[in-house]
């Protein structure tokens, strides 16, 4: 299975370490690993894409501490740059909570100094991939108890399998297991516009893993459902509000609403470090603004007049009312029947 972020105790500069990337925007066409020892490569990485996925992203934000902190005993930074440098890390993305969790998880280790970051970022990565394992049970025997077929058609948005995650999936952790379990039929993947996600990374998983599926527009994900060509949708998420509410990749909130026309579970998968009970709701959660030039410019060639501008999201909020399940490593919730994260804490 694809490894997109791991830590490397012998690359780097003087041999100290560095974060080892898949870089995601090259694929599937290029398999490119890239070693990152300094924060602007870093921060970089994340802005443009090349590490992405709630869950990675936590890994890296932990990572990114170790980082900071190798770079500041190199180039002599005081404290004062130290902590501008983490802060840099935290705020790379806005929407995604688990980038400012996995930098918070060990920041109060810098103190014990950087062998203790480190041993603790180790450990966010390790208890991912648990917690994607775990959360992707416990969905599939949601889903099963629900849906009356021998195999499942599910429909998928984005990606959110093992490249996005420090391993398994959340969403497609969940195809994963139906798969295993030989409950699965055959998986929609919408393509994801503009950066293509689900063509690009999806596809490349579930064809690594040998699991059918097919490719399709993300304007034919609705008109599939409610054909009735799929069982169920399966989405990860950037963020859970205390309220249910859930940020995802543009294009979940149109999902969701086929999904409950025609009377089928739309189930958001994802680590307890994706829930936000800070958050009260989706008003609260801020969403990202993406350049023009990845609407309005495709392989190089500008699709749109130059006068045109681009409204870019990167995401968007389903509300609660629409989420029949939120599957995380702590059990199930379901907030269109008030099941919500806020109630049950902790």
């Amino acid at each position: 299975m694809t490894t997109a972020i791991t830590w490397d105790d012998g690359a780097g500069r003087e041999g100290r370490g560095a974060v080892r990337l898949l870089d995601q925007t090259l694929l599937p066409g290029t398999v490119q690993v890239d070693d990152v020892d300094t924060v602007d490569a870093l921060v970089d990485a994340i802005a443009r894409l090349a590490v992405r996925g709630a869950p990675a992203l936590g890994v890296a934000g932990a990572f990114g501490v170790v980082v900071a902190m190798d770079e500041a005993a190199r180039e002599g930074w005081d404290d004062a740059a130290l902590t501008a440098a983490v802060d840099r890390v935290r705020h790379a993305r806005p929407t995604a909570v688990n980038l400012a969790w996995g930098v918070d998880r060990v920041r109060p280790l810098m103190a014990r100094g950087r062998d203790a970051v480190l041993a603790a970022a180790r450990e966010v990565a390790a208890d991912d991939e648990a917690a994607n394992h775990e959360l992707a049970r416990l969905a599939a025997d949601w889903l099963l108890e629900r849906i009356d077929r021998p195999r499942l058609r599910v429909l998928t948005h984005c990606n959110a399998g093992a490249l996005a995650t420090a391993g398994w999936g959340t969403a497609l952790g969940v195809v994963r297991e139906l798969h295993a379990r030989g409950r699965l039929e055959l998986v929609h993947a919408d393509e994801t516009r503009p950066l293509l996600q689900g063509s690009r990374l999806t596809a490349y998983e579930l064809a690594e893993d040998g699991i059918p599926h097919v490719v399709q527009v993300d304007s034919a994900a609705p008109g599939a459902i409610l054909r009735g060509l799929v069982d169920c949708a399966v989405v990860g998420a950037d963020r859970v509000a205390a309220n249910g509410d859930v940020a995802n990749k543009v294009g979940t909130v149109g999902v969701a609403l086929a999904c409950r026309e025609a009377g089928i579970p739309f189930l958001v998968a994802a680590p307890w470090s994706t829930v936000d009970v800070d958050t009260p709701d989706g008003d609260a959660i801020e969403i990202e603004e993406r350049p023009d030039a990845e609407v309005l410019v495709v392989g190089g060639v500008r699709v749109a007049p130059e006068g045109s501008r681009a409204f870019n999201p990167a995401f968007d909020v389903t509300p609660a009312r629409l989420v029949d399940a939120v599957a995380t490593e702590r059990g199930v919730l379901e907030p269109r029947v008030g099941r919500v994260p806020a109630a049950v804490g902790g």
